[in-house]
């Protein structure tokens, strides 16, 4: 409130309008951002690391690793970019002749993609069971208005219900549910390795280096005039007033393979106990083991409902049960 009375009412909107068109609507500007970074480091790992490592008769297939690694991201990322992430859409046709002529087309369809329309909508309800505390029947989408199938959320950004709904990525500028889950774990993965990849020729590079010189068993005198022997602050130094992209570099890929690894960690253990991200938030904001007030007055407790052991539950998000298969049990 005291800032406002201090930021002009012109400015305050302009940010408004800036963070809602950033973080509440589509845009590609991460995904620009994405490209971006990725470019830039590359760049300065052909330009300097490759060409030195190069010189320093480095193994090739070390030094194509990230290369190699980096092409099947892109590939991830753009297939998950792209992919249906499993939106539940209510398709209005002309005539009932219509409708029955595309029944079959669109039931085929919808068990690849992950899209369904109000005839088939009843037929997704049934994927997954309700649990009665996270997920509760008969619920009705309001902007959608299609009735909710359990696990599904409806996406303020994308405007439409996720079957199975994880989170709105802004990185890849979808929604991930049902239908791009694996993908996106995928994508998770080849990055964390991508990242990982840099850092470790990056380092091994400049290890090399400092191997070469031999100047880690020099030393240096200090203001007292003092004999130490080096340690590892005076080598970062040395090395970052000696190659100070590199350096800096790999001190940003450090970070992000330390980041992304931890949140692989965390995707992964979603993967392996059946949770999505959402369910997982949505049960520690209950306390872990909520106690909610059914209609009888009765406490629930909440149980995940979905595991059904690891191996199933990986392969789940990498082959999610569609309306076909479930017709055919």
């Amino acid at each position: 409130q005291v800032l406002s009375l201090v930021i002009p009412t012109q400015l305050q909107r302009v940010t408004h309008q800036a963070v809602h068109r950033l973080f509440h609507t589509r845009s590609c500007l991460f995904m620009a951002l994405h490209v971006v970074l990725q470019a830039a480091v590359f760049g300065e790992y052909t330009w300097e690391v490759f060409m030195y490592c190069w010189e320093l008769q480095f193994h090739l297939l070390l030094l194509l690793l990230p290369y190699l690694l980096l092409a099947g991201n892109l590939g991830c990322f753009l297939l998950c970019s792209r992919a249906n992430p499993g939106e539940i859409m209510l398709v209005l046709f002309e005539n009932r002749k219509k409708c029955y002529k595309s029944n079959f087309l669109i039931l085929f369809l919808a068990s690849f993609s992950g899209t369904v329309t109000k005839s088939n909508a009843t037929s997704l309800v049934k994927v997954y069971a309700y649990d009665g505390v996270l997920f509760q029947k008969g619920l009705v989408c309001p902007t959608c208005t299609v009735e909710k199938p359990a696990r599904s959320k409806h996406c303020s950004v994308c405007g439409t219900c996720v079957h199975r709904f994880d989170h709105h990525c802004v990185w890849v500028n979808n929604c991930i549910g049902a239908s791009n889950a694996g993908l996106f774990l995928l994508y998770l993965l080849s990055l964390t390795a991508t990242a990982g990849a840099l850092a470790a020729v990056t380092a091994a590079f400049l290890i090399h280096v400092l191997l070469l010189s031999d100047i880690m068993h020099s030393t240096y005198l200090d203001a007292q005039g003092q004999e130490h022997p080096v340690e590892i602050p005076f080598l970062v130094q040395h090395l970052f007033l000696t190659f100070p992209r590199i350096v800096f570099m790999l001190g940003f890929v450090i970070l992000l393979t330390l980041v992304l690894g931890g949140y692989c960690s965390f995707s992964l253990y979603l993967a392996l106990t059946n949770q999505t991200t959402n369910e997982w938030y949505k049960s520690r904001r209950l306390g872990g083991s909520p106690h909610l007030p059914s209609p009888q007055d009765r406490p629930l407790i909440y149980k995940n409902i979905y595991s059904k052991g690891i191996w199933k539950n990986l392969k789940e998000i990498f082959n999610p049960p569609t309306v076909l298969e479930r017709k055919k049990k």
